[in-house]
This record gives C-alpha cells, sequence and structure tokens, in this order.
C-alpha cells in the first residue's frame, strides 16, 4: 500500500507523519498523534462523534476523511478550542446549561456547533437542529443541547455582559 507524507497542524501543533492511503484521519488523529478527544462511533459518518474543525470553521467527519487529503491542514480537536486556560464559550455553555450526559457526543457536538455558530452567529431553534443534524446524543432529547447553543450564541455576541 502507498504511504504518504502528510503535516497537519493540530490545536495549534505541527505534526508530520506518513499514512497509508487508506488511513482515516480519525485514525491518524487517535491512534498516530494521540488525540482520543475525537471519537470513533458509526465509521460511517452518521453520529457526529468523529467531529473535526478544519482551518478553524469548517466541521468534517473524520471517519470519512483521508488523512493523505488532509496534508497541510490545520485541524482543532475539542480539546484545542479552550485558549489561555479558558473554555470556548460553546464549551462553557455545554457545562452551564447541563448538556452533558455521558460526554461521548459531547466533543463532534461541540465542534459541530462552533462550526455552526461561526456560519450563523443567531439562530432559530430549527436552524440549531436543522445544524446538528448528523450529530447524535443517545442520553438526551436534544432540549438541553440547544439551550447550550442559544446560550453560547448569547455570549459569543456579548449578550447580557
Amino acid at each position: 500500500m502507498k504511504k504518504h507524507a502528510i503535516t497537519l497542524t493540530v490545536n495549534g501543533e505541527e505534526r508530520d507523519l506518513v499514512v497509508p492511503s487508506n488511513r482515516t484521519l480519525l485514525d491518524a488523529l487517535r491512534e498516530d498523534l494521540g488525540y482520543t478527544d475525537t471519537k470513533y462511533g458509526c465509521g460511517t459518518g452518521e453520529c457526529g462523534a468523529c467531529t473535526v474543525l478544519v482551518d478553524g470553521t469548517t466541521s468534517i467527519n473524520g471517519c470519512l476523511t483521508l488523512a493523505a487529503t488532509m496534508d497541510g491542514a490545520s485541524i482543532t480537536t475539542a480539546a484545542g478550542l479552550a485558549q489561555d486556560g479558558n473554555l470556548h464559550p460553546v464549551q462553557q455553555a455545554f457545562i452551564d446549561n447541563d448538556a452533558i450526559q455521558c460526554g461521548y457526543c459531547t466533543p463532534g457536538m461541540v465542534l459541530k456547533v462552533v462550526s455552526l455558530l461561526d456560519e450563523n452567529p443567531t439562530p432559530t431553534e430549527n436552524e440549531i437542529r436543522s445544524g446538528l443534524e448528523g450529530s447524535i446524543c443517545r442520553c438526551t432529547g436534544y432540549t438541553k443541547i440547544v439551550e447550550a447553543v442559544q446560550d453560547a450564541s448569547n455570549r459569543m455576541a456579548g449578550v447580557g455582559e
């Protein structure tokens, strides 16, 4: 099998690795580079547990993306969102609104929300629910998650400060 030398910047740290042609970004992040906050869920792009951000704002499914195609990309996992010891507003809103149950889906869900709020800083409830499609939480009915997204939107807009 052909192998590819690639460079990824993951959570601000440049990382070089050699990957086989069929290696997924998810496997490269978890197994080759040790970023275990990105989760394996379904392997078919349906659950969102493997969501990462590319170049800061675009969410993708790591299980469907070949690592070799990401050469030169900047990848953010949930662990890379915090800055200077402070959680990202989306992360803090998930905590403050009790939008976390078992936590397995949370990293991918948070990254999907960061991407959603970058595209639409003030989404309606329907836009939030639509934006979360492809991210499955098996522990909740999504009410708390939607509330957390609304709260994060307000925090990022400076509402209530």
